[in-house]
């Protein structure tokens, strides 16, 4: 038994088991694949903020993959921390470099990153996966909808770093915040998260191929389609907080071609919100994160 105050090692949590770099490139990294390199650490601040350094610098490969056992500081959107205990979790980011896809559509990428997410871990983990506007992973907890995922992507070199950071086996005690979840309280049939990488990363690429092949185009591609059907937010009321101190509060109608959510007002108007943060609203006040 391993003593309450021995040093933290790659065993010392025998349910959380290190990830195996060897089988995931054996598995991942194919001569004609999307994936390139794969590199695991031990421990990093943020996997976005170095695989982000490394393209900065030139020389980076597309389709590059880092994945971190654990982050210590990890970003979410409006700079929000993502943390978790080793090994917990999933820590990873991609470099993509979507060439002659007009730059206009590069905003697409998160939401295929989510798109991809969902539908890998629906596949190997076994849990209804939805995704919250714009880049949040919910799965359903005792009725109520948490959040057990994120993506974060961010401009570097000549590409785009994706980000995706999923609470997997988590415990109730161990959760960051009370609207959080993990896989495991959902009740996923496999917490392995090997299994669940590859998953991630093989529908990530399937997705990928795809809206890039359609030159970026998500009506073509299914993507839009895609993100609508698996979108919790659409058909709701919901607050939408805007830059510059703004609220709106309307119904999410729709997700138009450039990936922007639509709300209908009570004016009778349709506004496009292409960023903020939204609240999923129950009745006339309170609400979800």
């Amino acid at each position: 038994m391993t003593p309450p105050d021995a040093p933290h090692n790659r065993w010392s949590d025998l349910d959380r088991p290190p990830l195996n770099a060897t089988a995931l490139r054996r598995g991942l990294l194919k001569p004609e694949g999307l994936w390139t390199s794969l590199d695991i650490v031990e421990a990093t601040g943020s996997t976005n903020t170095d695989l982000a350094a490394r393209a900065s610098g030139g020389g980076l490969a597309e389709g590059a993959v880092l994945v971190a056992e654990e982050q210590t500081a990890g970003r979410g959107r409006l700079d929000r921390s993502w943390t978790a205990p080793p090994r917990s979790g999933l820590f990873l980011s991609v470099y993509l470099t979507p060439g002659d896809v007009p730059a206009e559509r590069w905003g697409w990428l998160p939401l295929l990153a989510g798109v991809a997410a969902a539908t890998g871990l629906a596949q190997s983990a076994g849990v209804d996966m939805a995704l919250k506007w714009p880049n949040d992973l919910l799965v359903t907890i005792g009725g109520t909808e948490r959040k057990t995922g994120g993506i974060l992507a961010e401009r570097a070199g000549d590409g785009v770093v994706v980000g995706i950071g999923l609470n997997v086996s988590l415990r109730a005690a161990e959760l960051p915040a009370p609207h959080a979840g993990s896989l495991a309280l959902a009740g996923a049939v496999s917490t392995d998260r090997e299994t669940l990488l590859r998953a991630v990363l093989r529908s990530l690429e399937q997705w990928y191929v795809q809206w890039r092949d359609a030159n970026g185009d998500a009506a073509e591609s299914g993507l839009q389609a895609a993100y609508a059907a698996g979108c919790a937010t659409l058909d709701r009321t919901v607050r939408a907080e805007l830059p510059g101190d703004r609220t709106l509060v309307g119904e999410a109608v729709a997700i138009d071609g450039d990936g922007r959510l639509v709300l209908a007002t009570g004016d009778g108007l349709q506004e496009p919100v292409s960023a903020g943060d939204i609240v999923h609203l129950r009745g006339e006040e309170g609400g979800l994160t």
